[in-house]
């Protein structure tokens, strides 16, 4: 029984229906309905969120003794990380001196025994 067949079973067995699934989730009724039907693997978050909603640990559903090992996709869009690197820029761009500021302090903080140590070295001339 592979992957979506597990997760219809168990979905009948507590009544759910389809549709409550996919209100419960936020994923659309088709989305559920192909993950049922085996047309697609889901993802981590859509996993993530029939078990919250089944309230049910997925990872124990995963047959050990399938042939094949399931597979997840992980995929960045190219335009989600522009956009990323470009909210980067701007908050470098407006906030830089208060970022300067905190790497600062933090080297501050962090080579405190040895700043203390040198200045000490040199009060007493060694």
């Amino acid at each position: 029984m592979e992957f979506g067949e597990r997760l219809k079973v168990l979905r009948t067995s507590l009544n759910y229906s389809q549709k409550e699934l996919s209100e419960q989730t936020g994923l659309t009724l088709r989305t559920i309905q192909r993950i049922e039907n085996n047309e697609v693997n889901p993802s981590l978050h859509s996993l993530k969120v029939i078990g919250e909603a089944l309230k049910t640990d997925l990872s124990e559903f995963v047959n050990k003794s399938d042939t094949k090992p399931y597979e997840f996709n992980f995929t960045i869009k190219i335009t989600d990380m522009n956009q990323f690197l470009n909210d980067l820029k701007a908050l470098v761009k407006t906030h830089w001196k208060t970022i300067l500021i905190i790497v600062v302090v933090i080297w501050l903080v962090t080579s405190y025994t040895e700043i203390k140590s040198g200045i000490m070295d040199a009060w007493s001339g060694k």
